[in-house]
This record gives structure tokens, C-alpha cells and sequence, in this order.
């Protein structure tokens, strides 16, 4: 391998994004970094001016302007960037001039996204607390569970010796709540058998909980679909996934009383980390309401068992959504204000990945 080749292949392997214009703000060069921030390929991008690459072009031009005039590097932090797209972006910036013979021939861009820096430590947490909140619900249940079949039993066995009708019908309340607990435990602790894993089409499980919701709630809810054609098939279990999202798109139907609209959203992003991992190839499922949102509070423990905000509420399913698409690597996450509340789920769709 040539030195050449070697440059080109430590640029595409960075996370920072490196992009290079000459000094009419054009540009010239750009990494696989930099080409997934601005959502173009270098073959689309190499060309264009700042303008028509960035919507507040003004800032930027204002920095390489600086740069050629001072030939000095120019940082800049916790700057905003606006893409076409509508996306905006916290990034910290360095601007180097590129010497030629002749003074200032290009100015070279590194551009890191601080935001996903704070993402990627909030996911951590995010994991975090969810095993701890796994271990000790495994550890209560534990502790209820042995009791409840003792507290059970004894009263199977007091009804056999009990010959007054009216004095059965205690028993019976004590067996009944007895089976209604053991129930509860089980739902908390999650599926206990191993995932089949297996090659599933993730729009496929969408349409599968499009239609279990709509048998729910009747006409009054509205789906609309953005799906990416050319996102592959998962190694997952579908059976797992469609309660996941069956979860999440159930709870936002009732937050919207079974009336509005939920868009269901699958984009591939390339090179994105979850938590510690850096994987190659992640889907992005989104299950967006136009409800009314969700109280900043509520959101920040609304993975946590028995944390809901409806009185007829268990406060389990998001709790147990979580959990079964941690069984796949993957992560929800959700983002809400009033007439946009958004639940992403993330899941790796490389079987390696990179620390």
C-alpha cells in the first residue's frame, strides 16, 4: 500500500469529518465522515460552494475568509450548522490554510459533531440504567416469587380442608391475587426464553404492527410510512421485535385517545455508535405521534417499570420494549414536544462491530 492509499484510508476511517475547499469556496475533497454529515457522496458534494452545501453558508465563508487573509488556523466551538436538509448540528470547527508555491491554495475543514459526542454518553447512561434496573427487578422478583408460591399453596391446601362455601371464596381471593402477582413478575422480568434469531424484514414487522394497532382502535388513527427501500434484513427475532414496537406504537396511539396520525420512518445510517459500540450499519426505525407530547419529567425515567402517566397503566411496556431490543444490541431512545414525539429504535445490522 502506497502512502497515497494509506492517507486516503486513515481519512475514511476518521470521525471527524475533513473537508477541503480552495480559495474560491469550493470543494475539493471530503472523507466518508464528512460526506455522512452533509447526507451527499463526495461525487454529489466535490464542487459545490459553502452556500449550497450549507444553509448558514455566512458564518463559515466568514472563517475561511479569515484563515486565507491571516494564514492562520481559525477554531471555532459549539457552532451551530445548518444543513439542507433541515438538520441542525452542534460541531466544534478548525480551520488550516493549505500552503502552495504561491501563498494560500485551499483551506483544509475538520469538523467534529460535539452532539453526538453528548449522545453517545447519554446512551451509555441510558444502558446503564437499564441493567441496573434489570438486575433488581430480577432480584425483587426472586424475593416475591418464592413466598407468593408458599402464600399459594398454603391456601390451596386450606381450601381443601374448609367445608363452609362462604369461607372458600377468601382462598379463592388469596390464590386469585396470588396468580395475579406471578403474573405481574413475569411481565416485568421479560421474556425468558433465548431470541430465534433469524433474517427479518423490518418493514415487514411494521406492517404486522400497523395492522395488530388499527384492530385496536378502528378508523380513528391515521398511518403514513417513510421507509427506506434499500435498508437489508435484520438478524433478529421477529417475534420479539413486533412486541417491541407494538409497545411503543400502542402507547402512541393512547396517548392520542386512539385519534391522529403516527408516521412509522426507516432510514440505514453507516458508522454509528450505540452506546460503547461503533457498528458499520445500524437501522433507524422511527415511530413518530403528533399527540401531545410528553412532560420533560416523565421523559427522562420513561424506560423505568411501573412510570407511566395514565391511571389504568401498568407502566411496563416501554420498560419491556427497551429490554427486548437490548436482547438485540440495540437501543430506544425518544425526543418529545407537543405535536411531535419521536421513539427511535436502533439496531445493529452488522453481526461485528467496532469498539
Amino acid at each position: 500500500m502506497d502512502s497515497e492509499q494509506l492517507a486516503e484510508k486513515i481519512l475514511g476511517h476518521m470521525a471527524t469529518a475533513v473537508m477541503l475547499f480552495d480559495t474560491s469556496m469550493r470543494l475539493v475533497y471530503i472523507n466518508l465522515a464528512g460526506e455522512i454529515m452533509l447526507a451527499r457522496s463526495a461525487r454529489h458534494a466535490c464542487g459545490r460552494t459553502v452556500y449550497e452545501l450549507v444553509v448558514n453558508a455566512e458564518e463559515m465563508v466568514e472563517q475561511l475568509a479569515n484563515a486565507i487573509t491571516t494564514k492562520q488556523v481559525i477554531s471555532q466551538r459549539a457552532c451551530h450548522l445548518e444543513l439542507p436538509d433541515m438538520q441542525s448540528l452542534r460541531v466544534n470547527c478548525t480551520f488550516t490554510p493549505m500552503f502552495g508555491d504561491d501563498g494560500v491554495d485551499g483551506i483544509l475543514i475538520e469538523i467534529r459533531q460535539i452532539d453526538r459526542q453528548l449522545r453517545i454518553e447519554q446512551e451509555e447512561m441510558l444502558i446503564s440504567q437499564q441493567q441496573a434496573t434489570r438486575a433488581l427487578v430480577r432480584g425483587l422478583a426472586h424475593e416475591i416469587k418464592n413466598p407468593l408460591g408458599g402464600l399459594r399453596g398454603a391456601a390451596q391446601l386450606l381450601e381443601g380442608e374448609i367445608h363452609d362455601a362462604s369461607l372458600k371464596e377468601y382462598t379463592r381471593i388469596i390464590i386469585g391475587e396470588a396468580d395475579r402477582l406471578q403474573q405481574l413478575m413475569d411481565r416485568m422480568l421479560g421474556p425468558s426464553k433465548l431470541p430465534k434469531i433469524q433474517a427479518v424484514n423490518i418493514h415487514q414487522v411494521l406492517e404486522r404492527v400497523e395492522e395488530l394497532v388499527m384492530v385496536e382502535v378502528g378508523d380513528g388513527l391515521k398511518f403514513s410510512h417513510d421507509y427506506d427501500p434499500s435498508l437489508p434484513d435484520l438478524q433478529a427475532d421477529p417475534d420479539l421485535l413486533v412486541q417491541a414496537l407494538l409497545n411503543i406504537t400502542r402507547n402512541a396511539s393512547q396517548a392520542m385517545e386512539g385519534k391522529g396520525e403516527i408516521t412509522l420512518r426507516t432510514r440505514i445510517q453507516r458508522n454509528f455508535t450505540i452506546g460503547p459500540q461503533k457498528h458499520r450499519l445500524v437501522a433507524r426505525v422511527e415511530v413518530i405521534d403528533n399527540g401531545p407530547g410528553i412532560d420533560e419529567e416523565l421523559r427522562r425515567k420513561i424506560f423505568y417499570p411501573m412510570v407511566t402517566s395514565r391511571s389504568e397503566g401498568t407502566g411496563l411496556g416501554l420498560s419491556i420494549a427497551q429490554a427486548l431490543v437490548s436482547r438485540h444490541q440495540g437501543l430506544i431512545e425518544c425526543s418529545s414536544q407537543p405535536g411531535n414525539t419521536v421513539f427511535t429504535i436502533l439496531l445493529p445490522l452488522d453481526t461485528s462491530n467496532e469498539s
